[in-house]
């Protein structure tokens, strides 16, 4: 108990009244930002016992603001948010450095020029706004950017958005993150922001927390989220999608040794996927990549002799690491490449590379499917959506240009008819299909993070996609399974927005003519639809 005399001198839990305070000139208020509450509780009480009036919250009263960490531009927003963004608030903002030596000293240092938070004044005429055009598909966008701190917040709530099945809203995210990546500098100011296409007021507070703060309270508390780990995980298994993951997710499956436990029973290529799970959430370096490329070409060459396999995806556009390994078959004579796929597929498995493999037939046919855009992004070519066994000796072998690869023989694993949930057409990262709380290469930079070897097997599992396509439609193959998929979308966006035409995986038609444009190349594409030839190596959006 306080003594009856002396109970008067406390102050109270809600701050000082200014009775019993030794320096009545100075009103204190102490920002909590970047602080911490409970630093900021100590630090309170600890002025209050020197005679320092604390307030707990922020009033007319309060003549100094004691702030740490923070700028001084930062201190005067959240004061002109305290008193209806006026920006006359008259009161004096110091640094800690302030508080803690007049903590010392007993009582009040004097001000000096090292203690006030000095503010940057930006004056908005003279800021140079950026200028982007609209269209992703306009802008060059390399690997390396200057905005990678605001772009990667933006991706990761599109990642989420597109986890729990709002692809809308992921798409909005995706595309306000592509213009800051087209940025020829670093944003330090939301005036430069003035103007920019594809900004949506949420994409801007994520900005302008992310500025103010150097973080964003809503990513943070995105990754902290149960469920979306829970569908980081979940998606991480292939063969499975959003849709499947969130339904798992409700009858309380949030692991791998839940969905084990359950008793669901799963088709083929989640069963696969799960056992491999491991394998398959690692990066798959670009050595492997080559590794895998030359097995493909020798299976693809042995039964079809002068047909050509070109690596896509995020490898062709540069990257050191992906997901997944996409190639692209076809046959200088067209025709030729028909009924090549079962065969290749058939040679794969006798030599025992694949542990998984589903294939599915060229369905589109011109003269029917006629131009109308498709009611989906994948295409209809033949493909082979495979799990990969890649000796880890051969990938050594295949940095040793001089040494040729040898592979033993393994066991025949028997393919089915499962469809698969996954998008052909995205690219090596996509965030649908790269689930899983493993370390592994960033989804934005495609650089290659450090990974600990899944067991000591002598091999790895690996997903590969193979793809068959006639020559006609090969430069359009070509650039719809290059990637970025947002770079996908917006060159179909601007082919039937301001070109009248549609285009696919397949074909260009132009509407207003009503015929196919033909190419034989991905410039003659970029030609016909009025626009820049980008090359892949700035297809990053």
């Amino acid at each position: 108990m306080v003594p009856l005399k002396r109970r008067k001198m406390v102050p109270s839990a809600a701050g000082n009244t200014g009775t019993g305070s030794r320096f009545p000139q100075f009103v204190l208020f102490l920002m909590e930002r970047k602080m911490g509450a409970s630093r900021r509780a100590f630090l309170s009480q600890l002025g209050r016992k020197k005679g320092f009036q604390v307030e707990e919250k922020f009033s007319d009263s309060v003549t100094h603001v004691v702030s740490e960490s923070n700028s001084g531009n930062e201190v005067r927003t959240w004061l002109d948010s305290q008193v209806g963004g006026q920006g006359q608030t008259p009161v004096q903002v110091l640094d800690i450095s302030w508080y803690t030596e007049s903590m010392c000293a007993g009582g009040p240092v004097p001000i000096l020029d090292r203690h006030k938070l000095q503010e940057q004044q930006i004056n908005e005429a003279e800021v140079v706004a950026f200028s982007v055009p609209s269209y992703a598909c306009q802008r060059r966008i390399a690997l390396d950017h200057h905005n990678t701190v605001l772009a990667d917040a933006l991706s990761l709530l599109a990642e989420n958005a597109e986890l729990s099945d709002e692809d809308g809203r992921g798409v909005a995210f995706r595309r306000a993150a592509a213009v800051l990546k087209a940025l020829p500098r670093q944003v330090t100011s939301m005036a430069q922001l003035k103007g920019l296409p594809c900004l949506g007021g949420h994409s801007l507070r994520v900005i302008k927390d992310v500025l103010d703060n150097g973080a964003s309270d809503e990513v943070e508390s995105t990754k902290r989220s149960e469920r979306y780990k829970a569908l980081k995980v979940l998606t991480g298994i292939f063969g499975v999608g959003a849709k499947t993951a969130a339904r798992w997710i409700s009858e309380g499956i949030h692991t791998l040794q839940q969905l084990q436990a359950s008793g669901h029973t799963l088709n083929r290529a989640q069963q696969a996927g799960l056992e491999h799970y491991d394998d398959l959430n690692q990066p798959v370096t670009k050595a492997e990549a080559d590794a895998i490329g030359e097995i493909v070409e020798k299976a693809v060459v042995s039964v079809l002799p002068g047909a050509q396999v070109t690596l896509t995806g995020g490898f062709r556009r540069g990257k050191l690491a992906g997901h997944d390994v996409d190639f692209l078959i076809t046959h200088p004579e067209e025709g030729r490449e028909e009924g090549l796929m079962p065969k290749v597929v058939s040679w794969l498995v006798k030599q025992g590379f694949l542990l998984y493999q589903k294939t599915t037939r060229n369905s589109y046919l011109e003269s029917k499917d006629g131009p109308a855009q498709p009611p989906s992004n994948i295409d209809r070519f033949e493909r082979c959506f495979s799990i990969f066994k890649l000796e880890k000796q051969a990938t050594k072998q295949a940095e040793m240009p001089e040494d040729s690869c040898s592979f033993g023989a393994h066991r025949q694993v028997e393919g089915d008819d499962t469809c698969l949930q996954t998008d052909p057409q995205s690219c090596s990262l996509s965030p649908i299909q790269t689930g899983g709380l493993c370390r592994r290469a960033s989804s934005e930079e495609g650089q290659l993070e450090e990974t600990e070897p899944a067991g000591h097997k002598p091999w790895r599992a690996v997903r590969v996609d193979l793809v068959v396509s006639p020559v006609s439609q090969f430069a359009f193959a070509l650039l719809g399974w290059t990637g970025s998929k947002l770079f996908e979308r917006e060159l179909r966006r601007w082919a039937g927005y301001e070109k009248a035409m549609s285009l696919s995986s397949h074909a260009l038609y132009d509407n207003n003519q009503g015929r196919y444009l033909r190419a034989a190349s991905e410039e003659e594409i970029f030609a016909h639809l009025g626009l820049e030839y980008i090359p892949p190596s700035e297809r990053n959006a």
